[in-house]
């Protein structure tokens, strides 16, 4: 028995004494060989115990050995009792083992040996966890899946669409992805290129950025200025004004596409980011740029394409450097639009005017190409000649006609009309007229040319006296208001002022609105003519007669009249009179009999105190009419008491005269200076 329970120790001394150790996997399959060739007569009997600790001792390292090794060599050990192989063991383990040199080294070699051994198997084996980013190798590929190795015991399969980005992805490539189950329900190793580029995606572009690396997008689809560009699985955004450095007509024929990019922006807050294809190819332009520019010269004739068309003007391409034609530099003449000129992509000859090193801006022209069309102006043209042209442009002050291409010249607003009124240029010209006009001043050295349409008609001033006479009717039209008057129209040229005096004879009109309204006509008479400042001084209330003329002899001092008080305010009042005429009362002229003040639209009677036919003034007073009928009265009653007094004066002069001359005298004094007061009173 106790032979047999050191077996365990014969095979550990016996693998210590090998010089290369054997794997569990090699060792079962030595045991198998020789138990196989072994004679089955052999056979001994041997104790359970025994057989334990040798299964116990290679059982376990078999195990750890990887699944394919073990299966193979299952499937060559050909069944053999298991009392023959313990036997044949144990037998062989007592001749061979070395006793003495396995009590010295094994508490030693064992530990160590079993550590060497199960890190040598650890290393062939990756230690994988769940949620997390490896790199593979890509083994295998087809129409539908890619084959990665990330050093697992299983393989794992990614869907080919995740790598659609990579069109030139191939076997043997090193691809990242993320381990989402180590085995799912069928035992597979599941894993996503697309979640692992999106975890480190993030990085990447900054990093891109920061080093100003160039990146490769997949075009997914096109969207409002632009394109939507798959980065790193990020939706980035690709201007369209940066997808190449010419204008893009056409954005769809580059959707579906991968291209080379550079990320130009990152907004961090909102996570966007801006990729440019442009950026690629402007830096080797830039080079193309600097050499061109160094070549240029002023007035140099280049050819180049029609690249843009804007509305101040047209981009030429120049062969990798661009320059701009100002819309003024198409043509002599007008240009409404670039586009009446040239066309996209036409070829056309430039001359260069300008150029900016700095800034590397380039001035081209196409009009100076031919001559100016004032050198081919007729030499015969002269002021007072009549032009005929169309109207090219219109402004407040004026309209531009062209007589011939690239010649023009301005009618001023104060000579489209012989009349005097501030109007817009729009009242008379609108754009594409065509008028004739008499040239009033020429400056071919400038260049510039003024023109004149009234001219065409009649000074309606040349003859002014004899058609607008002094004394003469006419038929105006109000034009505008003053506070001291009215202007008027009697024909286009002819002005005249109505000043607000001449208006009406009897009305007090404090503004001329209250008498007219402007378009209104109005009859006037021409009162004086000056002929200098060519205006008209025009009346009104001269078409009928004078009334007061006629109230000097119905409206005298001191006559009485029926009235209505029409307005009153604190100085007075106005009261309307018979024949339309207007008086004035001051205060208190307006107190009534009672003691109350007259009320507005009340009819009383009033008395004429004054009466001024230069001033055309009538004033009245309403208290003046029972204060001079009570003063009537009184005077009446002092008339006919004065006799009797003067008879009882006289009476006592007689029972006197005859006694003293002297108080003849006195008496007849009093009596004097009595009747001259009461005179006085009267009056």
């Amino acid at each position: 028995m106790s032979e047999i329970n050191e077996i365990p120790e014969i095979n550990e001394e016996a693998e210590l004494s090998a010089e290369v150790p054997a794997t569990p996997v090699e060792e079962a399959a030595e045991i198998a060989a020789e138990v196989t060739s072994a004679p089955v007569e052999e056979e001994t009997e041997v104790v359970i115990e025994d057989v334990a600790e040798v299964v116990a001792e290679v059982v376990p390292e078999v195990v750890a050995a990887p699944v394919v090794e073990v299966a193979e060599i299952v499937v060559e050990i050909p069944v053999v009792p298991v009392t023959r192989v313990l036997k044949e063991t144990s037998a062989k383990a007592d001749e061979d083992f070395d006793w003495d040199a396995f009590e010295g080294t094994k508490s030693v070699n064992s530990v160590a040996s079993k550590k060497e051994m199960t890190d040598m198997y650890d290393n062939t084996l990756s230690i994988l966890q769940e949620k997390e980013v490896v790199d593979g190798r890509v083994i295998s590929m087809n129409k539908r899946e890619v084959v990665v190795d990330i050093g697992y015991k299983s393989d794992g399969i990614v869907s080919v669409n995740e790598f659609r980005y990579n069109p030139s992805l191939k076997i043997g490539d090193q691809v990242e992805v993320y381990v989402e189950t180590l085995e799912d329900k069928k035992g597979q190793l599941t894993l996503s290129h697309k979640k692992a580029r999106a975890m480190r995606s993030w990085d990447r572009v900054n990093a891109a950025l920061e080093n100003d690396e160039i990146i490769t997008g997949f075009i997914k689809c096109r969207t409002k200025g632009g394109m939507i560009v798959d980065v790193f699985g990020i939706e980035a955004f690709l201007p369209g004004s940066q997808i190449d450095v010419k204008p893009i007509r056409d954005y769809d024929i580059y959707v579906n596409k991968t291209m080379e990019f550079k990320v130009v922006k990152i907004n961090h807050e909102f996570r966007n980011v801006v990729v440019s294809h442009k950026a690629l190819i402007e830096a080797e332009l830039e080079q193309q740029k600097k050499d061109i520019i160094s070549k240029l010269e002023k007035g140099q004739v280049l050819e180049g394409t029609v690249k843009n068309i804007t509305s101040y003007g047209v981009f030429i391409d120049l062969g990798g450097v661009d320059g701009l034609i100002h819309i003024t530099d198409l043509s002599w003449g007008r240009v409404a639009h670039p586009n009446e000129i040239v066309q996209l992509d036409q070829k056309i000859n430039v001359v260069i005017l300008d150029f900016d090193d700095d800034k590397k801006r380039i001035a081209l022209g196409l009009k100076q190409l031919s001559s100016h069309p004032w050198d081919n102006l007729s030499a015969e043209l002269k002021v007072g000649d009549v032009v005929k042209g169309k109207v090219v442009v219109m402004a407040d002050y004026g309209a531009f006609i062209e007589i011939a291409p690239g010649v023009e010249g301005l009618i001023h607003v104060s000579e489209m009309s012989w009349s005097q009124h501030l109007r817009s240029a729009q009242d008379f010209l609108k754009v594409g007229d065509e008028v004739e006009a008499t040239i009033l001043t020429l400056d071919r050295d400038e260049r510039k040319m003024s023109l004149g349409i009234k001219q065409m008609k009649n000074d309606p001033w040349d003859k002014i006296e004899a058609k607008y006479a002094i004394g003469s009717n006419h038929v105006a039209r109000v034009r505008n208001f003053t506070n001291f008057g009215v202007f008027v129209e009697i024909e286009e040229g002819v002005d005249g002022l109505i000043h607000i005096s001449d208006l009406s004879w009897t009305k007090k009109i404090k503004h001329p609105s209250e008498f007219t309204s402007i378009g209104a006509e109005v009859d006037v008479q021409v009162l004086d003519i000056d002929k200098d400042n060519r205006r008209l001084s025009l009346g009104h209330k001269q078409l009928e007669e004078n009334p007061w003329d006629v109230f000097e002899t119905i409206f005298t001092v001191d006559s009485i009249h029926e009235g209505t008080v029409i307005d009153l305010f604190d100085k007075g009042a106005v009261i309307s009179l018979p024949y339309g005429v207007e008086g004035f009362a001051t205060p208190r002229h307006l107190v009534k009999e009672d003691g109350s003040n007259v009320k507005m639209d009340e009819k009383l009677d009033f008395k004429v105190i004054e009466f001024s036919k230069s001033a055309k003034r009538i004033i009245l007073s309403h208290s003046r009419v029972y204060e001079d009928t009570k003063k009537s009265e009184e005077t009446a009653k002092k008339k006919t008491s004065a006799p009797k007094q003067a008879t009882k004066s006289v009476k006592p002069l007689k029972d006197t005269s005859e006694k003293t001359t002297l108080g003849d005298i006195s008496e007849l004094a009093a009596l004097r200076t009595q009747m001259e007061e009461n005179e006085k009173g009267e009056n």
